[in-house]
């Protein structure tokens, strides 16, 4: 109860409607930068209201004069910055407001109209010179870790206050020793945990760093003396105080912290990699089955089985600490379809590979009706080229994808409908040509047929233009050569990289169905690949609930 009523006095009309402040400056800050906007509004309506060379001209300037040192010092008490930078601040403001001060004495009759006072100029400009170093120079000279240093060894002193002057009262209460003895216990290991954590930052060889990555985010590491990393974030912060949060709650609670290890059962692993034909799509199969305890990996996740907003039915994973780490990607018609597709991600994502395609790969797949199909398919995601046919045996689309590797180099370019369309010339050595054409519905197309009539590759999409379904087929020119054949088992992850040039994974079976996605995009590989560890972890073992959405 007293934190709320704490929380409520520092924050008040911030916190209802900005947010919750961490400290009280963040919220003077606000405000500070708010009055300093409110002055420069009220200087400009103020000059366009009064006469030039008159008293209310020379407030109408002093007003907006005053905006931008408000307008700094709010900005700069809003971050994280030690005592220092904060006294700087104030002292510039105090200067900056002198100096206009001054200027409104000696305005109109004092004031120069060319040059003005260099005087009252130069205290005004010293003044917005000081706040500006408290902003930027100082937290760059600061040391935050002595100065925790200081604040735990100060801290570790009041604590020891305590404890003679616990002691004074047991000595003068003799009555009272058996109540408070448990509380002189309390204080003395709280004693003895501000000595410990003392002297490890005394003692300790490594120290903590605090730098910006390349994407302009705070990140923490922890660096050995001898220069190696010994801890990261991981992750980005949104602000630098942020990151010293992050920093500080890994102080704290690494040193009791226990550890977890989280295997893939080697068993269930083999038994899902052998398992090499597809499941049929209407496949009668048993609701959800959650894994006992004694097989299935510990999770620190819950499937959550969901009706969205258009009725149909979706699953996600959401870890313990409220993140969504995985998604369906797509909805199904009804809860039956999409607890059977959960069944089908649990039963394969502990033993599915990574695969990374750079920057295309080919795809061997089996459909919905049995026959097997390739496709080419870049590291966006998207699919430039598909076998257009049906094989009767992974061999035989293997060979297709071989023929159409073999040839798409050097293939040539004809516009078999238009004769006075440019084409090209293949390299003489290419057994196929690239045929581009409009079918019934308006849409370009492009077909690479082989010199015996067969059609080996399509675009398997149409295009708005002829101009895009030729660039299309440059690009499957340019991949198909050197892509090589991904090999999976029953189901891999798809680690590539989308048009927003964000990072995402997804789970395919090797039938071509997406079992599961990311959901989201991850600023970096690395981090793409981070969340595919936390599914495999979290997925076999994780619970099955429903939620109303």
């Amino acid at each position: 109860m007293g934190t709320d009523n704490k929380s409520d006095q520092a924050g008040g009309l911030y916190e209802r409607r900005i947010g919750t402040p961490t400290t009280n400056d963040e919220v003077n800050g606000y405000w500070l930068f708010g009055f300093g906007m409110l002055l420069g509004l009220a200087g400009v309506a103020l000059f366009f209201l009064t006469g030039s060379e008159s008293t209310t001209r020379g407030i109408a300037y002093a007003l907006a004069a005053l905006a931008p040192p408000f307008v700094m010092l709010g900005a700069v008490i809003r971050f994280p910055l030690r005592r220092a930078g904060t006294y700087l601040g104030y002292l510039g403001t105090a200067v900056s407001v002198l100096g206009v001060v001054w200027f409104v004495n000696i305005f109109p009759d004092g004031w120069f109209t060319a040059t003005g006072d260099p005087t009252v100029i130069t205290v005004y400009g010293v003044g917005l010179l000081l706040i500006g170093l408290a902003g930027t120079v100082v937290p760059l000279l600061s040391d935050p870790v002595y100065e925790d240093y200081e604040r735990l060894r100060g801290e570790a002193a009041a604590a020891t206050e305590a404890a003679k002057e616990t002691t004074a009262e047991l000595d003068a209460t003799e009555s009272e020793l058996e109540t408070t003895r448990e509380e002189l216990s309390e204080t003395e290991s709280a004693l003895e945990s501000a000595r410990t954590e003392t002297a490890a930052l005394r003692e300790s060889k490594a120290r903590f760093e605090l730098f910006e990555d390349a994407g302009g985010k705070p990140r923490w590491r922890l660096r050995h003396r001898n220069g190696n990393v010994i801890a990261s974030s991981g992750q980005g912060y949104s602000s630098r105080g942020k990151a010293q949060q992050g920093l500080h709650s890994v102080r704290r609670n690494a040193l009791g912290a226990g550890l977890l290890r989280i295997e893939t059962p080697v068993a269930e692993a083999e038994a899902v990699a052998d398992d090499d034909g597809p499941e049929p799509a209407d496949a009668a199969k048993p609701d959800v089955a959650i894994p006992d305890d004694d097989d299935a990996p510990e999770s620190q996740a819950t499937f959550e089985l969901y009706a969205d907003a258009a009725d149909e039915w979706r699953f996600r994973l959401r870890h313990d600490n409220g993140n969504v780490v995985g998604d369906s990607g797509e909805g199904y018609a009804s809860r039956s379809n999409a607890k059977r597709a959960l069944s089908k991600l649990r039963d394969h994502v502990a033993a599915a590979d990574y695969l990374r395609i750079d920057p295309a790969a080919f795809e061997v797949f089996r459909d919905a009706a049995g026959e097997y199909r390739w496709r080419l398919v870049h590291e966006n995601g998207n699919v430039l080229a598909d076998s257009g046919e049906g094989y009767a045996s992974r061999q035989k689309a293997q060979q297709g994808l071989d023929s159409v590797r073999s040839n798409a180099g050097g293939a040539g370019l004809e516009f078999p409908d238009d004769e006075d369309a440019e084409g090209r010339a293949g390299d003489g050595e290419s057994k196929a040509t690239f045929e581009t054409y409009e079918d019934r519905g308006g849409s370009w197309r492009w077909r690479l047929v082989h010199d015996n009539g067969n059609v080996i590759a399509d675009s398997g999409e149409g295009y708005a233009s002829r101009s895009n379904a030729v660039e299309a087929v440059e690009r499957v020119s340019e991949y198909a050569p050197d892509a090589s054949a991904l090999a999976a088992g029953s189901a891999a992850f798809e680690i590539y990289e989308d048009a927003a040039e964000e990072w995402r994974w997804r789970l395919r079976h090797r039938n071509g169905n997406v079992l599961a996605d990311s959901g989201e995009g991850y600023a970096s590989r690395s981090n793409a690949v981070e969340a595919v560890t936390r599914v495999k972890a979290n997925a076999p073992g994780a619970e099955t609930v429903e939620k109303q959405e």
